[in-house]
């Protein structure tokens, strides 16, 4: 098994079954961003990451993100003891983004994109002498099943960002990734 699936799988099954966040071994010193995805017999379970790193290392990206897809994806219950062993994982170590200067550069099955947004709240700026900006971003990694433009991946980036991209000023950044997959499990 990869190194890098075995310590996804190892965080979720030791922070599930104890409550315990493991320690990553020293030699993943590299930072990149990561995301961890969680299938249940080929069915979304759960996914969490990060698009920069947060962490020293890759490890402690991994565990991080492997604990939150478990636990935190608001689109799921936390992941249960009963379902460990039917749970595969799909690694994602994110390669820096890239500014996109036009649309063409774009490719869904071979770079991933983050669409960011930022202005100040209408009713900031009537009601507070000095209001603040906001950012908003939406990330959609690349090659995911039935995203297969990019205006359906720019679509689908914008509405995880709650972006309104005809109101909104845009700038789409893009990134590869280097993908683990632990084969799915029946």
């Amino acid at each position: 098994m990869n190194p890098y699936i075995l310590l996804a799988k190892q965080a979720v099954e030791n922070y599930v079954k104890e409550g315990k966040v493991i320690s990553p071994a020293e030699n993943l010193s590299k930072q990149a961003g990561v995301f961890v995805t969680i299938e249940n017999q080929g069915q979304l379970r759960g996914c969490m990451g990060t698009y920069s790193p947060t962490k020293e290392n890759i490890g402690k990206e991994i565990v991080a993100n492997a604990i939150a897809a478990a636990t935190e994806d608001y689109r799921f219950d936390p992941i249960e003891e009963k379902e460990l062993s039917s749970l595969s994982y799909i690694v994602y170590i994110l390669n820096e983004p890239e500014l996109v200067k036009d649309v063409s550069e774009l490719d869904p099955k071979k770079y991933g994109i983050i669409i960011k947004s930022q202005g100040f709240s209408s009713l900031d700026v009537i009601f507070n002498p000095a209001p603040r900006l906001y950012q908003k971003s939406g990330l959609l990694l690349p090659d995911l099943e039935g995203v297969d433009t990019v205006e359906k991946q720019i679509s689908i980036a914008c509405q995880k960002g709650g972006i309104d991209s005809m109101k909104e000023q845009i700038v789409i950044y893009k990134f590869t990734v280097e993908k683990y997959e632990e084969k799915e499990k029946n």
